[in-house]
């Protein structure tokens, strides 16, 4: 990784009906905010939110969102591929994308180049709820890691509730992720926003880059932004507001780990994935890899959608 300007952009989905035109009419506000973003800040890599071409929740059953998506690379992405071979950035962003079969849809985000190249492209592996397609929502999970290797840094994905599960981002880190974004909608509060997203950065001594929507979606879900930046030693550089906007911070991987905690003149002394005890995980491996439920009840449905 070198020295790198980062940004992230808060996008609103359109609260009109999903139709062919308002996933333009996304694309065109999220390309909009791309270009001012990237006027203000220089930053060369900028990541967007979750599902940023239609809102998180669309509104429409699994067959109809087929229909409005597309494969990737494909019409949802020129827009961003173009933008990005315009500006010469990389754009790392969610949509939803058309499976091989009908009505197979996934939660998907990207990872593309400076020359407008897609370069990745990672399928959500841990829908919430209602959003799973087996829980009757539409969602289809994936089942792998992306890491992406570019000239700014090795590039890692997750997707909102990705970030709840520690072992995705472990295993993204030690794929060689050295920054970590994570586009999001996410419905729960502020405080488990920053929880997550300061705990994996810390966890794994990765940069962190999470874009949260705002704005009203087409279900008519409210999202609150605050999105954020946050170093290897968890502290937050950047943060918005509830509202469109883009925050940016200047990465150094020399100084990443340069202090014990943010400001402090005591050095930092460990190291979260070169310092794991191999010998324990491997004796419980079985534990990790097996089934397991919290031992307390729950209060709500597992067709709940809040994330």
């Amino acid at each position: 990784m070198r020295p790198v300007t980062v940004a992230a952009v808060q996008v609103a989905p359109s609260p009109q009906p999903l139709t062919s035109a308002s996933i333009a009419e996304n694309a065109k506000r999220a390309v909009a905010l791309i270009r001012s973003c990237y006027a203000a800040t220089g930053a060369e890599l900028i990541v967007l939110p979750e599902s940023v071409t239609t809102g998180f929740t669309p509104g429409v059953d699994r067959d109809e969102l087929w229909e409005l998506m597309s494969d990737l690379p494909g019409p949802l992405l020129d827009p961003f591929t173009e933008v990005a071979h315009e500006l010469g950035i990389h754009l790392v962003l969610g949509t939803y994308r058309r499976g091989s079969t009908r009505p197979v849809v996934h939660n998907a985000a990207v990872v593309i180049g400076a020359g407008g190249t897609l370069l990745g492209t990672y399928h959500k592996t841990h829908p919430f709820g209602g959003e799973r397609a087996d829980r009757g929502g539409w969602v289809t999970p994936g089942d792998d890691v992306l890491v992406v290797e570019t000239p700014l840094a090795r590039i890692g994905v997750i997707i909102c509730f990705d970030g709840d599960y520690p072992e995705l981002a472990r295993i993204t880190a030690i794929r060689g992720a050295e920054i970590l974004c994570r586009p999001s909608a996410l419905l729960r509060s502020a405080d488990l926003w920053e929880l997550t997203n300061r705990a994996r950065a810390y966890d794994n001594h990765v940069y962190v880059i999470g874009s949260n929507a705002t704005g009203v979606d087409p279900a008519g879900t409210i999202y609150f932004g605050n999105s954020m930046i946050v170093t290897p030693i968890a502290e937050v550089v950047a943060r918005a507001a509830s509202h469109e906007c883009w925050i940016s911070a200047r990465l150094d991987p020399e100084s990443a780990l340069s202090s014990l905690t943010p400001g402090s003149s005591v050095p930092q002394p460990f190291d979260h994935l070169a310092d794991r005890n191999l010998a324990v995980i491997r004796r419980h491996a079985d534990a990790l890899l097996g089934e397991a439920r919290s031992p307390f009840p729950r209060t709500g449905r597992d067709t709940d959608v809040v994330d």
